[in-house]
Formats: C-alpha cells, structure tokens, sequence
C-alpha cells in the first residue's frame, strides 16, 4: 500500500543461516542457500519496483550471529526487518511469525509488525493458492532477530525442506519467482 511504502523506506532482509551454519539440510537441498537465493530475489524485486533502501545482512554464504543480524539493522536504522528461512520437522506449506511479546518495545512496533505480517501474507496466500500449498497462517514466536531488533519485524518460513513434495517446489524456478 501507499502507506507502507511512504513508512517503511528502509528495509533490512536477513538471509537466515549461511557460512558454517546450514540451517536443515533436505531432499538434496540447503536451508541456507535457499534463503539466499530468496532475499536476493526479494532485494531486487525491492529496488527494482520500489523507491526503498535495502541492506542484507549477508550476500553470500557466510556465517553471520543472531546478535550481528540484529545489530546491523538497528545501527542502520532500518524501518522493517524481514528474516527469510525454509521450515523443518515433517510438516508443510508456509507460516509467518512476529515477536510474541514486544513489551520492551513500543506498541506501535507490535502493530506495524502485525500489519506487515497481515500484508505480506496476503500476497503470498495468492502464490500458495496457485500451487496448492497448505497456509499454516500468521504466528507469534520467540525469535531473536524478532525480539532483539527494534523496528517492526517479521520472519518466514516457505515450505519444508524435509517434505518430498514441498522441496520439489523449493526446486522449481517458477515457485521460487513467484
């Protein structure tokens, strides 16, 4: 929307795992190249189609803490942080989440992350309609890069990668574009 856009000018999006840490590794598929491979489509899109600033907190496959991802975008002053992952544990389809609890932060940032979360999901129960994908919905979690980051926030997680039929489309071009 119009407002979000003129709000949220500069947007942090966090490639989650990387370097060392491979996040769940699948069906001949890793988490951190995966999440990769997302925020870089996600960065581009962003700046392609948008008058936003962006940063990634990493560009390639290295290890970068929870803490560091945090920090950068506080230091950079971002107006969003959106952290990218791909699910495991035996289930499917997509979910969201924002920090459970933002008492140490102002309301505001709760709502907007809500808001966030409710408009970015949106968009995507329309791709997952046209795969078929299950939407687990819109969730609260104890994230760190949720709770230590202090702009609204929200974290993915697209499919599971230890789900035959869900890494099928993690390796389909198509569904990753969309």
């Amino acid at each position: 929307t119009v407002g979000a856009e003129e709000r949220f000018k500069k947007v942090m999006i966090d490639a989650g795992h990387g370097g060392n840490d491979s996040g769940a590794i699948a069906n001949g598929l890793r988490e951190k190249d995966l999440t990769l491979k997302l925020a870089t489509l996600i960065n581009n899109h962003l700046n392609n189609n948008y008058d936003v600033e962006t940063m990634m907190t990493r560009t390639s496959d290295t290890t970068v803490s929870l803490s560091q991802r945090s920090t950068m975008a506080n230091e950079w002053n971002a107006d969003i942080f959106l952290s990218i992952h791909i699910n495991a544990g035996g289930g499917t389809g997509y979910e969201d989440f924002t920090y459970k609890s933002r008492m140490v932060q102002p309301p505001s940032v709760e709502a907007e992350s809500k808001e966030i979360q409710q408009e970015i999901h949106s968009e995507i129960k329309e791709v997952l309609a046209k795969y078929n994908v299950r939407d687990r919905g819109s969730k609260e979690a104890n994230f760190h890069v949720l709770r230590e980051t202090n702009m609204p926030s929200l974290l993915t997680e697209t499919m599971f990668i230890d789900n035959v039929e869900d890494a099928k489309l993690l390796k389909n071009e198509n569904f990753i574009n969309d």
